[in-house]
């Protein structure tokens, strides 16, 4: 599937400008310019949890896992960009902290540790929309500490449904932040804008991608590709 996910990376940059600026008259959040982004390669990304098999490329992994999670080793961009072909359930399900079975794949943002960070999730699973959330639990660092507190489900100035994700389908996620305004695009496509709260600028770190019981094919960029000589948090 590599060649479908590499065609659909394309694709989005060139139609995302011209989606967006149909959809602008319909949001309340000023445009910003958007910045180029670049594959990054397997051995700039840290894993907290889960991990990756390389496939066909040495910027697209497979990961097969209850949960995934992974950031860019020193990375402080607000853009990323999330392409992936979702290839079925994964061999092995766990439900998530709050004890409810989901299917998604997601873009981390801000991610300081495990128990501060900003997502931005692609749910497949059993309904599929794009959900944005922060997750802000002081003095905490560790899954352990905060569990599945802390969470603020935001909700969006303006937004729109995401295509549908099938078994062997090729997307792309991207999220792009802008001081607290946030544009997230799934498929070249604007599906939700709005502000983060403030307590989102009280933590920062990089950016990374989620999974959680889902067979993925991904491939991370961000500006520049990665910081290097960047190390992992």
């Amino acid at each position: 599937m590599v060649r479908p996910l590499l065609s659909l990376l394309a694709a989005a940059v060139a139609a995302s400008a011209v989606s967006i600026a149909a959809c602008r008259a319909g949001s309340r959040v000023a445009p910003t310019a958007r910045l180029l982004l670049a594959p990054v390669p397997n051995s700039a990304l840290c894993f907290t949890e889960g991990a990756g098999t390389p496939v066909g490329s040495a910027a697209l992994l497979r990961v097969d896992a209850g949960g995934v999670r992974a950031v860019v080793a020193g990375d402080r961009s607000r853009s990323l960009e999330l392409g992936f072909t979702y290839q079925g359930p994964s061999a092995f399900a766990a439900p998530l902290a709050n004890g409810e079975m989901r299917r998604q794949i997601g873009i981390k943002l801000r991610a300081h540790d495990t128990c501060n960070v900003v997502y931005v999730m692609w749910h497949i699973e059993p309904t599929q929309s794009v959900a944005v959330s922060v997750k802000h639990n002081a003095g905490m660092s560790t899954h352990g500490a905060c569990g599945a507190t802390g969470y603020e489900n935001l909700q969006p100035l303006a937004s729109a449904r995401p295509p549908k994700i099938e078994i062997g389908s090729a997307h792309v996620l991207r999220a792009d932040l802008d001081g607290s305004e946030l544009r997230v695009t799934a498929d070249g496509m604007p599906v939700w804008e709005g502000r983060l709260p403030p307590v989102a600028a009280t933590f920062d770190g990089p950016g990374g991608f989620r999974t959680d019981n889902g067979t993925f094919d991904v491939e991370v960029r961000v500006p520049g590709g990665h910081a290097a000589g960047g190390r992992c948090p």
